[in-house]
Parts: C-alpha cells; structure tokens; sequence
C-alpha cells in the first residue's frame, strides 16, 4: 500500500511538474525565520505586572518589544502563478506574526495573508481575500523592511485588509489601485456591515495612498491619506520617505520619517530612520515623539545580521530611567538575524 501510494505520489508530481512545463505555471515556497536580542540602555529590562498582564519598558511600536533573547515569526509563503490565475497563502508563526495577527480582528491564528488573484489582462489585475496594507513604507516581514524594529507610523496601522482591489497599469510609470474592504484589520467578517474603500495613485516609484470608510466601532468615518517613495541619490545612497495624515471626528495620528540608506558594499549597508510622529484630538494637546534609528544590514548570503541603536523622545514622561525615575526619553539596543528562503 505504501509502495502503491509513493508511486501514486510520484506520478502526480510528474504530471504537476509536466503541465506546469507546458503552461508555464510556477508553484513556489518561500519565507523567513527571524530571532533578535534587545535591551534598554537609559531603562529597567525587568518585567511590569499590571492588571494580571505582563509589559516591557519599550519604544511603544509593534514587534521586537521584548527583553532580552527573543523570537520574532516564522513566516512560510506558499504561491501559484499561472498564465491568468493564482493564489497566495501567507503564514506566520511566532511573536511577532502573533502580535500581527491579533491586532487584525477575528483572524485565523496563523494567516497573515490569504488571497487569489486573476490576472484579466497585462495591466488589469483582480485580487479578492486578505492582504497586507498598501499604506506606508513598512510591511509586517522583517525580511521587507531595512530597520528591524518599525515605526509609528506602521503601528498604528493599518495592518491587513480583507477585500476586493483592483489593480491598473494605466502606462508604464503610472499605475492606480482601487479597493473596497472590511473594516481595517478585520480580516474574517463584517460585524455590522461597515466598509471601507481604498485607492493608490502611483507614479514610478511615489504612492499617494487613501482610505476612508465606516470603522466597525465608530459612527464617524475614518480618513486616511498617506504619501510614501523612496529615490536613488547615487549608485550607493536612497533616500525614501514616508507621511501619513489619519482623523476620526477629529482625532487620529499623524507622523513623517526620512530613510536614508548607504551602501558600502554589496554586503554592507547603513541606514537611518528619523521620525517625527503624533497623536491629535480636538482640545487637546498633541502628544508626539522623535524616534531616530540607527541599523545596519550585514549580509551573509540569505542571512541578514541587524545591530540598531534606537532613541524615542516624547513630549510627556512616559518611560522610567534606571532609577525608575519618570523621563520622556528611552535608548534602547537590539541585534537581530533574519534568514530568507525560496
């Protein structure tokens, strides 16, 4: 039965890899695995217990918020490709795809994304089910991002949306995305029937995206609208850009980062990331912070090693020193591994 079953087994991947020959369709696993150590340099790296949860003095952004030797995700990417259809399944295990998926609202506990996609023409693509934001510089795989740790801006959402897009390739440089999809993060269902509708102008390499709709939760709209490029200076320096604008009745959040990046070589490289970020409400003063980043990417074949020194300034004391004394600043070190396949 078992020799019956592999011969079985055998035939179908020949026929698989036979009509894939023929048709040009590519069936493709790829991914990461990522690990990292952090410590505060100005702060305690003890633990807090409040209201029976455990919290770490940290920058306040999501993933890499832990102390000491830690795990950030798994993340296993399954794709089809064809002539006109194909699909995408996205998992992540571990930390960080966790804290990922727990901020998307009644989402499977592994998917990060989960999507088919038609291709209808060469500059008409049609993609329904669960991706990733097309807002901002920063995407939730580290593999993706220069800076291990991530921004406000990318914290703050929004994460994932669940939906229907449309993508048109109007002419070479200039493209135009346009989507209608659940409330942010809420990536399974539609509690109350709310919707949110998404579009992206974008020329070469600069995105000016929006979003605006019903937020399960709130009566108000939400209105979203968010510029993010990036351009060569030289062979060796980039320079990319982020700025976002968000608003519900008058309260939301706001921020802009500059990422200039050099490289030394094709294995060396250094970058900044400097962002000015904060939240508004009517009548109420701004509460903002200045976070610099510090990374450097040294690469060893598909491996990535990341040292970055990270400095969060707020305009409240909201972080204790060493002597646990309250202060609006927190220093903070990590070195992280990041490992790719395909």
């Amino acid at each position: 039965m078992k020799l019956k079953l592999l011969l079985g087994m055998s035939l179908c991947t020949t026929l698989l890899f036979a009509q894939d020959s023929e048709n040009k369709k590519k069936f493709s696993i790829s991914g990461s695995v990522d690990t990292y150590f952090r410590t505060n340099l100005t702060g305690p790296n003890t633990a807090f217990e409040e209201d029976g949860e455990t919290f770490f003095l940290n920058p306040g952004t999501s993933f890499a918020d832990r102390s000491g030797f830690s795990i950030g995700m798994a993340n296993a990417i399954i794709s089809y490709e064809g002539e006109k259809i194909g699909f995408v399944a996205d998992l992540a295990f571990g930390p960080r795809g966790e804290d990922a998926v727990f901020l998307s609202v009644g989402s499977s506990a592994i998917v990060n994304q989960l999507y088919a996609y038609y291709n209808v023409s060469d500059k008409v693509q049609i993609t329904l089910g669960n991706f990733n934001t097309f807002l901002g510089y920063e995407v939730i795989s580290p593999v993706g991002n220069f800076n291990y740790s991530t921004s406000y801006m990318f914290s703050n959402g929004p994460f994932s949306h669940t939906g229907l897009k449309v993508g048109i390739a109007a002419t070479e440089d200039f493209s135009i995305l346009l989507a209608v999809m659940n409330s942010t993060d809420f990536t399974e269902t539609n509690f109350d029937g709310s919707y949110t509708f998404g579009t992206q102008l974008g020329y070469k390499d600069q995105l000016l995206n929006f979003l605006y709709g019903n937020q399960t939760g709130n009566s108000d709209p939400t209105f979203q609208v968010d510029y993010t490029g990036g351009t060569d200076i030289s062979e060796k320096f980039f320079l990319g850009v982020n700025a976002t604008y968000n608003d519900t009745d008058g309260s939301g959040f706001y921020g802009a980062a500059l990422y200039p990046q050099y490289a030394f070589s094709e294995t060396l490289a250094l970058g900044l990331r400097a962002e000015y970020f904060g939240f508004h409400e009517e009548d109420i003063d701004d509460e903002t912070v200045f976070a610099a980043t510090l990374s450097a990417n040294y690469k060893i074949g598909d491996l990535t090693i990341i040292p970055e020194v990270r400095l969060d300034t707020w305009s409240e004391e909201v972080y204790v020193d060493n002597d646990l004394n309250p202060t609006d600043n927190l220093a903070s070190f990590l070195v992280a591994a990041v490992y790719k396949f395909n």
